[in-house]
């Protein structure tokens, strides 16, 4: 990518001397947009990061997630802490409703934590301390370094193609509550603001986020205090359960503060069930407990207690006692809607508008990819600003890799909430799911105008 535009302040700064540095403005100060901005820092870029909540930091989401692949490259590459990321998982096995295995088989995977991750990449991005980082270190500060700005508050209600640069406007909340409408030209704008991502709704207004017709319920216990029958299936394995529009898996995440030392992890509980859209149940589930109707998700510890013993019932009477007792023991569970969106295109305004991540393509959990696309797409984009690939390539390895694994979770997640299949079939989507994205063969299909973006 050309990197010729002007800083609007009237600075010139170069990279190596030769050309200037494009003012790179980040939408969204989660996982995808510190992946973006840890990435291009190191490669020498100059970022600001727009972050709509007004709290400098994020409050944890109490998630675990599959690192896969990409996420652990992600951190071989750029990470600064020297801190571990993951929690090993060195078999799967799957219960039946008895809570009896039928079925192990060896294959490792790497667990870890919304909040490790996040504050591993926030350590290395602008460089805050926590507690997570015991273990590691604050990390170094290169002269090669790009600068970086985190402003929170910062609420995008507007992109304007400006030529050679692209006027973003927004809204910057103060410590007082007060809210002032702000400018800043950027010679690119990374959004990465997630699956309802408000420059996706800018730029393509007709592409929504939809309903899947199921919700997934998650939450965490200390390893502590599971039951030593919970400890024997979920402790450093992958469990899963398939029944007719239910499907649960669990295993083990980094603990408080990041710890992986045995016996002060978590269990990690994610479990899927069908709520038609419309029912009274969706409506009771959804309800929060200030009586607020949420759309997509219930925070932790905002689920009613009308609505939670509703799903501890329903975990009691149709999953394995296991997994039943993680419902019954977590003390802050949230649910989140399952949706489908994707763009039909990542490069706007003549390349100056970039979406990765969720904002591009929003996968189901199913995929356990989410993550590891928003690191594979801030390492490519990397590359491509640093001209190691060029803008074709760019566009070829993360469009298809999006296509191709929103596809598939559509695919696994329906044939898993709304068929009743053998649980080999199960087993073998949830193998396919694990293929690596370097040895997957893409359809033909995910090609399809690729030329023409």
């Amino acid at each position: 990518m050309a990197t010729n535009g002007t800083h609007t302040n009237g600075d010139s700064h170069t990279t190596n001397g030769l050309k200037p540095k494009p003012r790179i403005v980040i939408v969204g100060g989660s996982l995808g947009g510190l992946f973006a901005g840890t990435a291009l820092k190191s490669h020498g870029f100059d970022t600001i990061l727009l972050e709509r909540n007004p709290e400098n930091l994020l409050h944890n989401q109490g998630a675990g997630i599959v690192a896969g692949g990409d996420t652990i490259e992600f951190f071989k590459r750029y990470d600064r802490t020297g801190k571990p990321v993951a929690v090993p998982s060195y078999k799967r096995v799957y219960l039946n409703q008895k809570g009896d295995v039928i079925h192990e088989e060896v294959n490792r995977q790497n667990m870890t934590s919304w909040d490790l991750s996040y504050y591993l990449l926030r350590a290395n991005y602008d460089r805050i301390d926590s507690e997570y980082l015991e273990g590691g270190k604050l990390p170094e500060v290169r002269d090669t370094d790009g600068e970086v700005k985190y402003c929170a508050g910062a609420t995008v209600t507007n992109i304007e193609d400006k030529g050679g640069q692209v006027l973003v406007s927004y809204l910057q909340r103060g410590l007082d509550g007060k809210e002032e409408s702000t400018t800043i030209l950027a010679d690119l704008v990374v959004a990465a603001d997630g699956p309802s991502s408000s420059i996706r709704k800018l730029l393509e207004p007709k592409t929504e986020r939809t309903y899947a017709g199921y919700v997934v319920i998650r939450g965490t216990v200390p390893e502590q205090e599971g039951s030593p029958e919970s400890l024997e299936v979920f402790r450093e394995r992958f469990c899963f359960f398939h029944a007719p529009g239910i499907q649960n898996l669990t295993y083990t995440i980094a603990g408080h503060n990041g710890t992986t030392e045995p016996g002060q992890r978590l269990l990690n509980f994610v479990w899927y069930a069908n709520f038609p859209a419309d029912s009274n149940e969706l409506d009771t589930l959804m309800t929060d407990i200030s009586g607020r109707r949420r759309h997509i998700t219930i925070p932790p510890g905002q689920i009613a207690p009308e609505a939670w013993n509703m799903v501890k019932k329903m975990g009691y009477d149709r999953l394995p006692p296991q997994m039943a007792e993680m419902a019954a023991k977590t003390t802050a569970p949230f649910v989140q809607c399952i949706t489908d969106v994707i763009a039909s295109k990542n490069l706007w305004m003549g390349d100056k508008v970039v979406l990765i991540g969720d904002a591009l393509a929003g996968f189901r959990p199913h995929t356990v990819a989410s993550t590891s696309q928003a690191a594979f797409d801030a390492m490519s984009l990397a590359e491509w600003l640093d001209g190691t690939i060029d803008r074709k390539q760019f566009v070829k390895q993360t469009m298809q890799f999006a296509r191709e694994i929103q596809a598939m979770g559509v695919r696994i997640g329906d044939r898993s909430q709304f068929e009743t299949l053998p649980v080999d079939e199960y087993i073998a989507d949830r193998n396919f799911a694990s293929i690596k994205r370097q040895d997957r063969v893409y359809g033909k299909w995910t090609e399809d105008g690729l030329d023409k973006i």
